[in-house]
């Protein structure tokens, strides 16, 4: 039995393998070793790593294929995954293209690239999502400047590229929703443009250290800060008062609309309803509430996870 040779340290390590893989296993995405560890919940040593994944394996509730780690005794997720890192990797320039061309616009702060293709994945339709920071009290106008210049890429079938899905400005830059996948969409943005204010959230979300304290944001492949004349002059014209009502108004009038379409039970082109979470400082979108389901089937998992690990000691 386990109890009979592990002890708390080691038990304590296979707990954590077992909720790394688990997260990621709600994604059919398998974890290298050296994921695994960035993934971990506590801080291990690299000999504490191996003895308790060598432990797991024997036990069979972890499998190995061609490198990558999973809970399923199944090499086919591995070709999934695979194939996902090669769509990436070929998406992964013109996201940072569009991510620079994001940043050209008033109000922009901060591009990150989020979702899956921050983790380095990509399946057949995915979309190019991105996470985005704008100045205080200006994030409605931002929005609407964003989102009016999309509305032009459907007339190229683009549309897929242009996924802003989560904004929030500068006074909002502490995530609210501390749990397991807010952690982890956090610390895998991949930084484009904004250097300073997206290290200014960095730190402003230290929290997501309590889950994921191995993991290091980032921060080298974000561009430093630059200014475009253009952006620069539509700035200073909404500085005002003006600009205060302007982003109020869109900020109510967005809302409005958005809440029509909830209660009609309008759907995405991915079958998802429709669902635009919104305040004056931040705008996400969660359709069918993916992240509260995310957590829930997390939380599942580990406690099956766990109760697998308890009958072997």
């Amino acid at each position: 039995m386990i109890t009979a040779v592990a002890g708390p340290i080691t038990q304590r390590a296979e707990l954590s393998i077992l909720r790394a893989l688990a997260y990621f296993d709600i994604f059919q995405y398998p974890l290298s070793e050296g994921e695994m560890y960035h993934f971990l919940d506590c801080h291990l040593r690299e000999d504490e790593l191996r003895l308790a994944i060598q432990r797991l394996e024997s036990h069979k509730l972890i499998f190995k294929f061609d490198g990558f780690y999973c809970l399923w005794n199944d090499p086919g997720i591995i070709k999934r995954r695979v194939a996902g890192n090669l769509r990436a990797h070929k998406l992964m320039p013109r996201a940072g293209r569009i991510a620079s061309l994001l940043y050209r616009f008033p109000f922009v702060r901060a591009v990150a690239i989020s979702g899956s293709l921050s983790k380095n994945y990509a399946d057949a339709k995915a979309d190019i999502d991105f996470f985005i920071i704008t100045s205080r009290n200006r994030l409605w106008v931002a929005r609407t400047f964003l989102h009016l210049f999309k509305k032009l890429t459907y007339l190229a079938g683009r549309q897929h590229n242009y996924c802003m899905n989560y904004f929030i400005d500068e006074q909002a830059m502490p995530i609210a929703e501390q749990n397991i996948y807010s952690a982890t969409e956090v610390v895998t943005l991949l930084p484009v443009a904004g250097i300073d204010v997206i290290n200014d959230f960095f730190n402003m979300n230290r929290w997501t250290e309590e889950w994921l304290p191995a993991y290091k944001p980032r921060l080298e492949v974000a561009s430093s800060d630059r200014q475009f004349a253009i952006k620069s002059f539509l700035q200073r014209l909404l500085a005002s008062r003006i600009g205060d009502k302007l982003d109020d108004l869109l900020f109510h009038w967005t809302t409005r609309r958005w809440r029509k379409k909830e209660d009609r039970g309008l759907r995405n082109i991915k079958g998802r309803k429709m669902n635009l979470v919104t305040g004056k400082h931040f705008s996400k979108s969660d359709p069918g509430a993916f992240q509260e389901k995310i957590v829930r089937l997390y939380e599942t998992r580990v406690d099956q996870l766990t109760n697998r690990l308890a009958e072997l000691c």
